[in-house]
Formats: structure tokens, C-alpha cells, sequence
């Protein structure tokens, strides 16, 4: 009786998740671990990073079935009716499929209208100037993704990470280089968690003491009417030149639109808390356990996700270094009279870059007030990923 009583033991623990742990899943676990401090003790993105890092735990807990990252490589071969099959599928492959289909990122951009104003942009026009320069980067990685060896789908994924927007990065890679999705994802999130610790450095250096304690003068009153026609027309405009942007610029401009409108306050309160944060939780939870044991064991996995980690600094840096260089270039068109600061706020992080203008321009000027000059480019750097996004998709998506 106990020779049987043991040995069921000895099975038991045989078929457990510790006899299947490897050195790669101690590594993930390790790695989820970081962020979950990051989240919580730094505070770094915690509604993103949270959810992300233990989506990743689950993911690396042997035999947990919560997530399959490596079947997602080739979902062509498979069928609907897998999705039922529970040895194939978990919890977690059903989540993806919003990131896999591309619903995720605009409903999220839905939100992210809704919580947007876009007063700063209307009142001064030339901040679409400096949202459009901080993009300018995009492209530069690009090349250099090419240059490591990177395909033109991979490297459009990759540069996009510069734009400093996680939903429209994961969209992106969808589309282009879905095999790429989980480092893609936690690089994007983990340098927009970094902005107020990556851009200053940049700022300074690009720009002079005299540049940075420059006061600007107020922005002029918006009237509700211009506010209610701007969405409208970005949307028409943008979906007829660049189509393949349309699911995100459209829906952040039609949440943008309950915001201003008045008529439907339900709507618009929906949009950005309960619905944006149902999206975020499945988002976060999906997009992390795509980073698995078992892709980093894949060959030559490893080596691609620490290219795109550097590739994905240098993005981000050189969006922040072309919004600033516009930004200077502004300064001298018109006599001294913009502070470069503002054009680092180019990139797409939400209210976050405008932030950073403001407290590097007060390092300088206590009494210089920048931030709802920096929000001008700042939202119009949501604009900017999203359109930029649209061109590689066009571009590139064959």
C-alpha cells in the first residue's frame, strides 16, 4: 500500500510545475518580478505595468495552460472551433484574441479621446508642427532596424516603439510582425514609463539656458464650436489620405467627440474609466504572457528582443531629439518667442511628456508655465503615432 501511495506521490510531482521549471522560466519569473515592483514600488505606469507583469507570470508558470504564445505563430493553420479546445487554448489565448484581431488599441484610443482636450492644439496650430517632428524618428529606426537585420515588417514594428504609445505600438505589430508582439509591447510600455527620466537629459542638451527659460504667451480662448468640428475633420481628412490609420484615429476622435458634444455624458464617462479600464486589464494581462519561456527558447529569439530593447531607446530618443530640434527651429522663426521644451512633448505620452516641459522649464524660470503649450504637441503627437503607424501599415503590410 505505501509502495503505491509513493510512487502516486512521486507521479504527482513529476507532472507538477516545479519538476518542469526551467533556468528560461526562473529567468521570466525573476523578470515579472522587477516590474511588479516597478509598478508598485516606483510607480512606473502601474495600470499598464501591473497588469503586464503578471500576465507574464502566468504565462511562465510550467503547465499553467493560461497562455500558448508559440500557437499564435501560426493561427493560419488553425480553426475556430480550436478556441473551445481547452488542452489548445487558455484563458489568456482568449484575451489575445482582441490584440490579435486589432480591438484593443482603439477602443483604448477611444478612451484616450474622451479624456483629451485638444484646446491647446486648436489654439496654437503650430504645436501639429513639432507632433509631427517628434515622429520624424519613426523612420530613422527604421533604417537601423534594417541595418541589424531586421525585415521591413519587423523593423516597421520595431520604430514605432518611438512614438511613445503603447496601444498604437501593439496595433502596429499586429499588423506587421505579430511574432514580435511581446517584447515590442514591454519595451514600448517600459519607455513610456521612462519619460521623465530618459527625456530631461536629452532636453538639456539640445538646448540652451536662455532657450529653456523662455515664457510664452497665453493661449487664446477655443469656442465649443471649434472644438465639436476639429474631430470631424481630422477623421475625414485622415481616412481619406491614410485609410490604414483610420481604426485609431477615428475612434480617438470619436471619444473625443462625447467629451465635446455635451449631449452624451454617459458615453463619454464610459469611455474613458470603465470601458478603457476593462480594455487595459485584458490588454496588459494578454500582451505580457506573450512573453514566454518557451519564445525566449525559440533560436535567435533572445538576440531579437535585446536588439529591439536598443532599438526602442534609440526610437524614443530620437523623436524627442526631433521634436526639440523643431522646437529650436521655431525659436529662431519666431524671434525667441517658443520654447524649444515644448517640442519634446511631440511624442505620444499622454499627459506625461507635457509634464516633463513643464518641470524642466521651471528648473530654469520658476515662474515659466508650460504646460498647456507643451499639450499642444503633445496631443498632436497622438495624432502623429497614429498616422505614422498607418503610413508603415500602408507601406509595408502588403
Amino acid at each position: 500500500m505505501w509502495s503505491v501511495f509513493f510512487e502516486s506521490i512521486k507521479e504527482m510531482s513529476l507532472k507538477s510545475g516545479i519538476a518542469n521549471m526551467t533556468p528560461l522560466h526562473l529567468l521570466m519569473l525573476a523578470i515579472a518580478g522587477f516590474f511588479i515592483y516597478l509598478s508598485i514600488r516606483r510607480g512606473f505606469e502601474p495600470l499598464l505595468l501591473l497588469p503586464i507583469a503578471f500576465g507574464m507570470l502566468l504565462a511562465n508558470l510550467p503547465l499553467g495552460n493560461m497562455m500558448h504564445p508559440v500557437i499564435w505563430d501560426h493561427i493560419k493553420e488553425l480553426q475556430f472551433a480550436d478556441l473551445f479546445n481547452g488542452d489548445k487554448f487558455g484563458l489568456l489565448d482568449i484575451l489575445y484574441l482582441g490584440v490579435k484581431l486589432g480591438v484593443y488599441p482603439p477602443l483604448i484610443f477611444l478612451g484616450i479621446g474622451a479624456m483629451t482636450d485638444f484646446g491647446p492644439l486648436i489654439a496654437n496650430p503650430k504645436s501639429l508642427i513639432l507632433g509631427a517632428a517628434a515622429q520624424i524618428g519613426i523612420f530613422f529606426t527604421f533604417f537601423g532596424a534594417m541595418m541589424l537585420g531586421f525585415n521591413p515588417q519587423e523593423a516597421g514594428a520595431i520604430a514605432i516603439i518611438g512614438g511613445a504609445d503603447g496601444p498604437t505600438a501593439i496595433f502596429t505589430t499586429t499588423k506587421l510582425a505579430p511574432h514580435l508582439l511581446g517584447p515590442i509591447a514591454l519595451a514600448a510600455y517600459s519607455y513610456m514609463a521612462l519619460v521623465p527620466v530618459i527625456q530631461p537629459p536629452i532636453m538639456r542638451l539640445m538646448t540652451t539656458k536662455k532657450e529653456r527659460a523662455v515664457v510664452m504667451e497665453q493661449l487664446r480662448p477655443v469656442s465649443k464650436i471649434e472644438k465639436i468640428i476639429f474631430p470631424i475633420v481630422v477623421t475625414v481628412i485622415v481616412s481619406l489620405i491614410i485609410p490604414d490609420a483610420t481604426p485609431l484615429v477615428g475612434m480617438l476622435m470619436l471619444g473625443n467627440l462625447f467629451r465635446e458634444s455635451g449631449v452624451v455624458a454617459r458615453l463619454s464617462e464610459t469611455s474613458q474609466n470603465a470601458l478603457i479600464n476593462i480594455i487595459t486589464m485584458f490588454l496588459g494581462i494578454s500582451v505580457g504572457a506573450t512573453a514566454s519561456a518557451e519564445k525566449l527558447a525559440q533560436p535567435g529569439y533572445g538576440i531579437q528582443a535585446l536588439k529591439i530593447i536598443v532599438l526602442g531607446m534609440a526610437a524614443f530618443a530620437l523623436c524627442t531629439a526631433t521634436g526639440v530640434l523643431f522646437g529650436k527651429i521655431l525659436y529662431w522663426v519666431t524671434g525667441g518667442k517658443v520654447n524649444p521644451l515644448i517640442g519634446s512633448a511631440g511624442v505620444s505620452a499622454v499627459p506625461m511628456a507635457a509634464r516633463v516641459s513643464q518641470k524642466v522649464g521651471q528648473e530654469e524660470n520658476p515662474g515659466n508655465f508650460l504646460l498647456m503649450h507643451a499639450m499642444g504637441p503633445n496631443v498632436a503627437g497622438v495624432i502623429g503615432s497614429a498616422v505614422a503607424a498607418g503610413v508603415l501599415i500602408s507601406m509595408l503590410g502588403g
